[in-house]
């Protein structure tokens, strides 16, 4: 997925997957997915997803800076 932020490229296919947690089963209606990306530029997104009854019904980007970036990463 690729979304552009105030001018910024957030690209799924060219940054770098820093952490997945997956939530539930493929397939789960209640599943989700939220996975952690930093992009060349050393900025931080969080790509997120899942299944029809879950907290994350469509796919989104969420940029995020580097202290809550790391503040996702101490919880998960």
């Amino acid at each position: 997925m690729k979304k552009i932020i105030c001018n910024k490229v957030y690209d799924t296919e060219t940054a770098e997957l820093v952490k997945k947690v997956t939530y539930g089963y493929y397939g789960c209606a209640d599943g989700y997915e939220e996975t952690l990306y930093k992009t060349e530029g050393g900025f931080y997104f969080l790509y997120t997803n899942g299944g029809s009854e879950s907290k994350y019904t469509t796919e989104k980007i969420t940029r995020m800076s580097k202290e809550r970036a790391n503040a996702w990463l101490a919880n998960n």
